[in-house]
């Protein structure tokens, strides 16, 4: 018999920055600081259309709305407004029903099936079904400007049969219903990704909202979908998501009732609060890291980089740049998460003495080492490392690089910063920072010992085994023992909203507006 795990929905119940990251062409910005008069015009909850008016003020407004190249990054959360998953991601991590209202494995592991629900369609009328599903992973897979498929690795074929789409797995992987959510595989109506061009200018998906206008990198004006599964929770009827202009201005915004959400700068937090603003964070799977190279002096020498572990104060990290709202992290998930291994916590804490000793121990006299840290953009982190490591006898020079991309995922740079925001399975977290082809691993094709084993003993296990959360730490250990990374601190997932819009769910890393009401609306 096929091992049968079926989950069932009841909706009523239910209430990647990177350092320097791309911010709105100066031309979207002097459009955006245009539009907030007219914004204002609306005034409270209502739109001139009536109902419930949902005004998003983004600092990473989307730069594509084709989610095969918008990738898994952060704007994910503003292209689910338009495009719903074969998975999400509840309040726990889990991953529960969304387009697909259950899914089975076979008894080996390495085949999946996901029934999609019946009667769903496009907001161009075109089905959901299985073909959507094939149409959309093997895009995903093949589409030349593809951001996803090093995400998709496990996923040998897909068939599909009516309702059903089934995938043959490379390898037994029960991670597939946590890694096919809102973050990867995004799902689009086939007829219209048939043009991805097109696609990225006018989006067509079967998630909660429907764009009626779209302006490039500045504004989207969105109207609730009645055709979305579960529309009878969804309680906005219109959302007006736009560039905000400066992080200075959003706590104006939002007082004045320009906005009645925004993410926020942890710079701004104080005021919005003196504002009398709802400041609040979401969790999630942020971590910011300092990236080695092993391959390259002087980091082939574990000493050094043990050195460089003991030389990082995590904590000024989180005082300067989260305003104490940040976490410092030695690791790539939050704690209280399944996958943070508590035994490894602290295993390298802050102690320059310490740093110096195995410096001297390596051969290397105060202001031998000097490295260039190449960067795409002027960082504030940068110069906390900076002024670490000189207390160490190591000269640093900043360099800034707006090709930095380039060298670093070709793994050409020997030391460099870098930022995430996770992912929803924590399986791909690990491979994408210690794995040997890990697009975070500057180091490849270096891995830690037994980092390989660890991963593939969770994938063999399925999500629900009483074992599974042991096994997933047991890898996350393996792979802090990689000595490509030095994790520093967590970044808050902080936003502000006006009294007006009700609590959000508190999904990990996720925005949902399920069950979300705004005072004055429907």
């Amino acid at each position: 018999m096929p091992a049968r795990l079926t989950f069932r929905h009841r909706p009523d119940v239910r209430s990647d920055r990177r350092p320097g990251g791309l911010r709105a062409a100066a031309l979207g910005t002097v459009l955006a600081a245009l539009l907030v008069p007219a914004l204002s015009a609306c005034g409270g909850a209502s739109s001139a259309a009536g109902g419930a008016t949902l005004k998003w003020a983004s600092s990473y407004f989307p730069g594509h709305w084709d989610p095969v190249v918008s990738g898994s990054g952060a704007q994910f959360r503003e292209l689910a407004l338009v495009y719903a998953s074969l998975t999400r991601t509840d309040e726990e991590g889990k991953a529960v029903p969304d387009l697909a209202e259950s899914w089975e494995y076979n008894e080996k592991g390495d085949r999946i099936t996901f029934h999609v629900r019946p009667g769903l369609k496009f907001s161009d009328g075109e089905p959901v079904d299985g073909a959507a599903v094939k149409a959309a992973v093997e895009r995903a897979q093949k589409q030349k400007n593809s951001a996803l498929f090093g995400d998709l690795t496990s996923i040998g074929s897909v068939t599909a049969d009516g309702l059903d789409a089934t995938l043959d797995l490379t390898q037994v992987d029960h991670q597939i219903p946590q890694l096919l959510g809102e973050r990867v595989l995004q799902i689009a109506s086939p007829e219209a990704a048939a043009d991805p061009a097109k696609l990225d200018r006018t989006p067509v998906g079967a998630g909660p909202f429907v764009v009626d206008q779209l302006v490039p990198g500045t504004k989207a004006v969105l109207r609730k979908n009645p055709d979305y599964w579960d529309a009878k929770n969804i309680h906005i009827d219109r959302v007006e998501l736009v560039s905000a202009p400066d992080a200075s201005t959003v706590v104006s915004g939002l007082r004045t009732g320009v906005y009645n959400f925004a993410d926020l700068d942890p710079s701004q937090a104080d005021a919005a609060e003196k504002a009398g603003l709802d400041v609040f964070s979401l969790p999630g799977f942020n971590a910011s890291n300092i990236s080695l190279n092993v391959n390259k002096a002087p980091f082939d020498d574990g000493r050094v980089v043990d050195a460089f572990r003991h030389a990082i104060d995590r904590q000024e990290f989180v005082d300067k740049l989260t305003f104490g709202h940040g976490e410092p992290t030695d690791q790539p998930f939050p704690p209280g998460y399944v996958a943070y291994d508590p035994d490894s916590e602290n295993a390298y804490p802050y102690d320059p003495a310490r740093s110096r000793k195995l410096l001297a121990a390596a051969g290397h006299e105060p202001g031998d080492i000097k490295l260039d840290l190449v960067i795409p953009a002027e960082d504030p982190q940068a110069e906390i490392v900076q002024s670490q490591l000189a207390a160490v006898g190591v000269k640093v020079t900043i360099k800034i690089d707006k090709n930095w991309a380039t060298p670093f995922f070709a793994k050409d740079l020997t030391f460099s910063l870098y930022a995430t925001t996770g992912r929803d399975s924590a399986v791909q977290t690990l491979t994408a920072h210690f794995g040997p082809d890990g697009p975070l691993n500057l180091s490849t094709p270096y891995e830690p010992d037994g980092f390989k084993e660890a991963v593939a003993e969770v994938r063999r296990t399925p999500l629900d085994a009483p074992a599974y959360p042991q096994v997933l730490r047991a890898a996350t250990r393996a792979g802090l023992e990689s000595r490509a990374l030095i994790f520093t601190f967590s970044s808050p997932n902080l936003f502000a909203k006006s009294e007006g819009l009700s609590d959000l769910p508190k999904n990990p890393a996720h925005i949902d507006w399920t069950g979300v009401r705004i005072a004055g609306g429907s």
